[in-house]
């Protein structure tokens, strides 16, 4: 299937402990140019997400964007120092001895010396979270390609109807082109007639003049040329998948044999049917940029 290189993709996780929501979005670029901005704490995936990503779109400047609320307060744990007290009541009971005063040092008290007790984070589970940021970014990126593969089939019909028009007037061209020929020759043959008068005219000379016309004019090559890109363009669509560079350059094919036929052009008809088919390749150029 054709893929757009436009689309967007949102997804959203919560539970009692965290709310965790990835945001993807994209637009045309040449190559793939991948952004991601996310909490710090999540840096250490960097790595680990471009290379998920990467199994779900080959080609855009994709912007990814993720966000995470912890509700747990942060994980935090009270945390008692036992040694440290007892080390402060050792020099408690050494004071009371060496001055003689009584040792009335409480629990409470004691509780209020520097580091008896501290709030200290609990440790995160790295595996955790990598599991529910995968799932996350996973979500969104699936509901992103499900954009891309709606817009690209909208993209594919488009195209595949301005090729059915550029055959049309391909079958144009082929009809008037020999018309052409025979009236440029009735057209020579009237001019020498006048010019001779009632003399005989050489009529292997006409012909042979209508034939250096009809060669120089002649777009055979190019129409055939024209209709099998139009089928190479029909089959790339067809075959689906990343095909945007390939069907760009097969455009540009087209545009080339759309100069020449424009070049030869001797005829009024002939010109507006060439330009009418340069600017349809313009047009289908223009929408094969928007083609991963």
């Amino acid at each position: 299937m054709v893929k757009s290189m436009t689309g967007f993709g949102r997804h959203e996780l919560s539970t009692e402990e965290y709310r965790i929501s990835a945001e993807m979005k994209a637009v045309n670029h040449r190559y793939l140019d991948l952004s991601v901005k996310m909490p710090r704490r999540f840096n250490s995936f960097e790595s680990g997400i471009r290379a998920l990503l990467k199994d779900y779109v080959q080609r855009g400047k994709v912007d990814l964007f993720i966000a995470y609320e912890d509700y747990t307060q942060s994980r935090m744990s009270l945390k008692y120092n036992a040694s440290l007290a007892a080390e402060y009541m050792g020099y408690f009971r050494a004071m009371a001895e060496q001055f003689s005063i009584p040792d009335d040092v409480s629990v409470t008290s004691l509780a209020r010396f520097p580091e008896i007790f501290s709030m200290e984070q609990e440790p995160e589970d790295e595996e955790q979270i990598w599991h529910i940021l995968e799932e996350a970014v996973s979500g969104a990126a699936s509901r992103f390609v499900e954009s891309r593969i709606r817009e690209g089939e909208s993209l594919k019909k488009d195209l595949l109807g301005k090729l059915d028009a550029m055959e049309g007037m391909l079958d144009e061209l082929e009809r008037r082109s020999p018309a052409v020929v025979s009236e440029y020759r009735e057209k020579l043959a009237a001019k020498v007639q006048e010019l001779l008068g009632s003399s005989s005219i050489d009529e292997s000379r006409i012909v042979t003049e209508a034939t250096i016309f009809a060669d120089k004019i002649c777009t055979d090559e190019e129409t055939v040329r024209l209709r099998s890109h139009i089928e190479a363009t029909r089959a790339e669509l067809s075959a689906g998948g990343s095909v945007g560079r390939k069907l760009d350059f097969i455009a540009q094919e087209m545009n080339r044999e759309a100069n020449t036929i424009l070049s030869k052009a001797n005829d009024l008809e002939i010109s507006d049917c060439a330009i009418s088919l340069k600017t349809e390749i313009e047009k289908i150029r223009e929408q094969i940029q928007n083609i991963e």
